[in-house]
This record gives C-alpha cells, sequence and structure tokens, in this order.
C-alpha cells in the first residue's frame, strides 16, 4: 500500500512538473479539429474581375467597382468597394444557388476609420445570409447570421490583419456545419441549420474601403 501511495505521489509530482513545462497540453489542443471537405468531383469556378467584370452580379449594397490594383494576387485588376455611409456593404455572385459549398478570396483593408472589413457571403437567399469576416481595425475573427439585422455566431481571437496587405479568407459549409480560415488557419467551426441553400458574395461594413481578389468556388447546386 505504502509502494502505491508513493507512485501515486511520484505520477501527480511528475504530471504537475510537466505542466508546469507546458508539456502536458490541455485535450482540446491535442486534438486536431477535422476539417470538413467538399467531395472531389464538385468543380471549381474562378473569378476574374479583369476578364469578366461584374456586369451579371447584383449589387446590394455599396460602391463596387473593378478597378487596376498594381501588385494584385492575380491579375491587374481587382473589385473594390468604396461606399464609406451604409451600414453593410454586399454584392452578390451569379453563381449558384449552392447547397454545400467551399469559398476562399483574398482580401486587401484599404482603409477605414470605423471599421477596416472585407468578408465572405454564403448562402445568400431573399435577403438573408451567413458572413464570416476580418476587421483590420480589430483582433477578432467572426461569423455572422444575418436577418435584417446580424446575429453573432461565433468569434475567434487574432492578430488584426494588416490594412495595405492581402489576406485570404476561406469558408466552408457542408449540411449545417461551418468552418472559416483566415491567412490559413482554421478558427471557426460552428453548425447553424437556419439556411440551407443560397449565393456567394462579399461583403464590407461602415467605411471600409476594401479590395478583393482571386476568389474561388466549390459548390453543389441546389434550391
Amino acid at each position: 500500500m505504502w509502494r502505491t501511495l508513493m507512485s501515486r505521489r511520484r505520477w501527480v509530482a511528475m504530471s504537475l512538473a510537466a505542466v508546469g513545462a507546458g508539456k502536458l497540453a490541455p485535450a482540446c489542443a491535442q486534438a486536431a479539429r477535422p476539417e470538413i471537405k467538399m467531395p472531389s468531383e464538385v468543380p471549381e469556378q474562378t473569378f476574374d474581375f479583369g476578364a469578366r467584370g461584374i456586369g451579371d452580379w447584383t449589387v446590394v449594397e455599396g460602391q463596387w467597382a473593378v478597378e487596376d490594383m498594381p501588385g494584385a494576387p492575380s491579375g491587374k485588376k481587382v473589385l473594390v468597394q468604396r461606399a464609406t455611409r451604409n451600414e453593410f456593404n454586399v454584392i452578390v455572385s451569379p453563381a449558384g444557388p449552392f447547397t454545400d459549398v467551399d469559398v476562399s478570396v483574398k482580401f486587401d483593408p484599404l482603409s477605414g476609420k470605423e471599421d477596416a472589413s472585407g468578408g465572405i457571403v454564403f448562402r445568400f437567399a431573399d435577403g438573408k445570409y451567413y458572413v464570416v469576416r476580418a476587421n483590420g481595425l480589430e483582433t477578432n475573427f467572426r461569423l455572422y447570421y444575418y436577418d435584417r439585422g446580424r446575429r453573432q455566431l461565433a468569434s475567434a481571437n487574432v492578430k488584426a490583419p494588416s490594412l495595405g496587405q492581402w489576406h485570404q479568407l476561406r469558408a466552408v459549409m457542408v449540411g449545417d456545419h461551418i468552418q472559416a480560415w483566415l491567412d490559413g488557419a482554421l478558427l471557426l467551426d460552428h453548425r447553424d441549420a437556419r439556411l440551407t441553400s443560397g449565393r456567394v458574395g462579399l461583403w464590407t461594413k461602415a467605411d471600409s474601403i476594401t479590395a478583393f481578389n482571386d476568389l474561388t468556388i466549390r459548390g453543389v447546386t441546389g434550391r
């Protein structure tokens, strides 16, 4: 019995020492978050704003235009949103509607005093949508549901994306499962079943002047 007690004490002491040395990570940190994936046969659509323009896109709100921008990640032209007095600015692509979808885009928060954000809209239908967004003036990365007002669904603490630099957003939704990435890091994992299908778009808030480039969509068409 004495040996058993000593063994237990020795195990506790070793465990505490490992924690102090940072060797024993919490279980939640040890378990890698599995990524949800689209079926491999789903085709990818890419959008070249310089070649195709946005004539067949739907402007919900905002001042959206294709502009020249030296140093863009792809090509020489980007999509820029310049309205500064709206609560939110949204433009929706002609593709879809989609049920399951994997969307990525590069964005550059050029300026903004109240906000300097860029976001991906998905399952947009009848003015309702999900949006995942990053803000160059805030240290958070967030997922919202919008229906005549925003409701925050998930949030992660991040280093604020630098203004005047390109960053990458990605959102994947399969069924009711949503995941979102910022600059290659999977940061948000949430479930919500309110919207089942819709189109994909881009988003800014308030006085954000933001450029977008390299938009790609993989989606399962459905209503």
